[in-house]
């Protein structure tokens, strides 16, 4: 990945966590490995934790502790109805956005 998708990915990368844990609760290696399979290569697992630590403070995950085959106890996260109301808006914007680039793409003048 290009340093221009890399920068693209830092901008909607919370919208796509969310989006993740909107399907099931997930602690962070899965959610990085996942990416992973999904192409996006460059993801660094801090950047993922980081960002989890991010949501977690501001009320949209919530946590249980797992136990762990090795080593300590798994953080899982889980979308609560705060992490909803931010996917819906964040599914919004993308939506937005996504229909204006289509037309700057094709060419179209509004």
């Amino acid at each position: 990945m290009g340093k221009q998708e890399t920068e693209m990915l830092k901008g909607v990368l919370e919208g796509i966590v969310l989006a993740i844990l909107a399907r099931r609760p997930a602690y962070g290696y899965e959610i990085t490995a996942w990416l992973r399979e999904q192409g996006f290569t460059d993801i660094a697992e801090g950047t993922v934790y980081a960002l989890l630590v991010r949501i977690e403070q501001r009320g949209m995950v919530d946590v249980e502790k797992v136990p762990s085959e090795k080593g300590p106890p798994r953080k899982v996260y889980s979308l609560n109805t705060r992490g909803y109301e931010q996917l819906r808006g964040f599914w919004t914007s993308w939506g937005f956005l996504t229909d204006r680039l289509a037309h700057l793409h094709e060419g179209e003048e509004r």
